[in-house]
C-alpha cells in the first residue's frame, strides 16, 4: 500500500501512526519546519493533523500533491469567517454572529449581538487563546489589531458543552461516535466522558448537522463538531476537519477508534462501526509532569506525548473505560491523590456526570 504522509509531526500524528500500524498502513508524520525533501510518490496520499500551516520546505511539497485529502477544506474552516457562512449557508445553527470590520464599533457589536460579545481571531487561537470579551458594562472598546481579522459573536450562556466526532468515507458513508459530554477550564478541554444515555435524544439532530456539512464539502476522514446545548437545541461552536481531542475515548472505548477510522476513510479502506465498548472517560494532562504512579491504578491507559512540559499545554492523556461503576469511580478517587489543581475540579465532574447504570 502507498504511504500516508501527515501535515504535522505532532501528537495527533503520532497516534495516527500508531493506529495505522496494525492495518500495514505506512503513516509518515512530517514536521512543518521540517527542510528535508521528501520522498513522496505520486501514489501517496497526504492528510493532516492541524488545520493550517506555515509554508515551509515540508508543507509545500506536502500541499502540493495530487492525493491531498481535503486540501480545500481546510482553509474554508480554519478561517473563521468561512467557517461561519458555511454554516449560515446550510442552515445549521449557530451563535448570532458578524465579521469584526475596519469600520465596526463595540457599539455595534453591543446593538446587534448583545452587552456580552465574544470576539474570536479569524485564524489559530484555539485553547482559550485568540479571544477577546466586549463587555457593555466595562465600556469595552475594539481594540485596532482585532479589527478585519476576527468575528463577533454573541454570548451564549449554554447548559453544557459536547461533541460529535464522525468520520465519512470516499463513497459517502458516515459512522458517527456517540456524543462526548465536555468539560473546558480557561477554554481548554480538561475531560470527557461518553457516552451518557441522557444525551442520546440528541443524538439524531447532532449527526444530521455533521453530515449535512461534511457532504456539502465532500468530506473524507474524521470530523469533530464542538456544539453548545441550549435546552433541547444545539449550536455549533466550532468544527474541526481532523482527528480531535475529545475523541481520544475512542482509543479505550471503541472498537474501533477514530485515529484508524481516519486511516481508513483516507486511504480508501472499508471504515469500521463506531461501536462502544463501555463507559468511558477521557482526561487531558495539561502542563504537568509524567508520574509513572498513574499505571498503579488498574485499568488507566496512559498517552503520553513526550513534549516539554509548560503552562497549559497538553502534553498528555488519560483513558479510562470499564462497565463497573465503581471501578471507574475508584480510578477517579485515586486519580484525585496524584494531580494537582484545577483537577480536583475535573474528576469531580466527571464522576458527576457518569450515568447511575450502564
Amino acid at each position: 500500500m502507498s504511504a500516508l504522509w501527515v501535515l504535522g509531526a505532532g501528537q495527533l500524528g503520532a497516534m495516527l501512526k500508531q493506529a495505522g500500524t496494525p492495518l500495514g498502513v505506512d503513516v509518515r508524520p512530517v514536521d512543518i519546519e521540517s527542510t528535508e525533501t521528501l520522498p513522496l510518490d505520486e501514489n501517496d496520499i497526504v492528510t493532516a493533523e492541524r488545520e493550517e500551516w506555515p509554508e515551509t520546505v515540508a508543507t509545500k511539497q506536502l500541499a502540493t500533491h495530487s492525493n491531498f485529502v481535503n486540501l480545500d477544506t481546510f482553509p474554508q474552516l480554519a478561517d473563521r469567517l468561512t467557517q461561519k457562512q458555511w454554516l449560515d449557508k446550510l442552515e445549521l445553527a449557530t451563535a448570532p454572529w458578524f465579521p469584526v470590520k475596519n469600520d465596526s464599533t463595540a457599539q455595534y457589536a453591543y446593538d446587534t449581538l448583545g452587552e456580552r460579545v465574544l470576539m474570536k481571531r479569524r485564524r489559530g487561537g484555539y485553547d482559550g487563546k485568540g479571544q477577546y470579551w466586549l463587555k457593555a458594562s466595562e465600556n469595552t472598546q475594539i481594540p485596532n489589531d482585532w479589527k478585519g481579522a476576527a468575528i463577533a459573536e454573541q454570548a451564549i450562556n449554554f447548559d453544557e458543552e459536547m461533541s460529535l466526532v464522525g468520520v465519512r468515507g470516499k463513497d459517502g458513508q458516515c459512522y458517527f461516535y456517540p456524543l462526548t459530554l465536555n468539560l473546558h477550564i480557561n477554554g481548554i478541554l480538561y475531560a470527557s466522558v461518553s457516552p451518557l444515555k441522557r444525551l442520546s435524544p440528541l443524538q439524531g439532530k447532532a449527526e444530521a448537522m455533521l453530515s449535512k456539512l461534511m457532504e456539502a464539502l465532500d468530506y473524507v476522514g474524521v470530523m469533530a463538531m464542538e456544539c453548545f446545548r441550549v435546552g433541547d437545541e444545539l449550536l455549533i461552536n466550532e468544527l474541526a476537519p481532523r482527528v480531535h481531542n475529545s475523541g481520544h475515548w475512542t482509543q479505550a472505548g471503541a472498537t474501533t477508534c477514530q485515529f484508524e477510522n481516519h486511516v481508513r476513510a483516507v486511504t480508501g479502506l472499508p471504515l469500521a462501526p463506531t461501536a462502544v465498548k463501555n463507559q468511558s472517560m477521557m482526561v487531558n494532562l495539561i502542563g504537568v509532569d509524567v508520574d509513572y504512579d498513574w499505571l498503579n491504578i488498574e485499568g488507566l491507559e496512559l498517552y503520553w506525548y513526550k513534549k516539554s512540559v509548560r503552562p497549559g499545554r497538553k502534553v498528555g492523556h488519560l483513558n479510562m473505560c470499564s462497565g463497573d461503576l465503581e471501578k471507574l469511580q475508584s480510578m477517579l478517587s485515586n486519580l484525585n491523590e496524584k494531580l494537582p489543581e484545577p483537577y480536583p475540579q475535573a474528576l469531580e465532574w466527571l464522576s458527576k456526570n457518569l450515568p447511575e447504570t450502564i
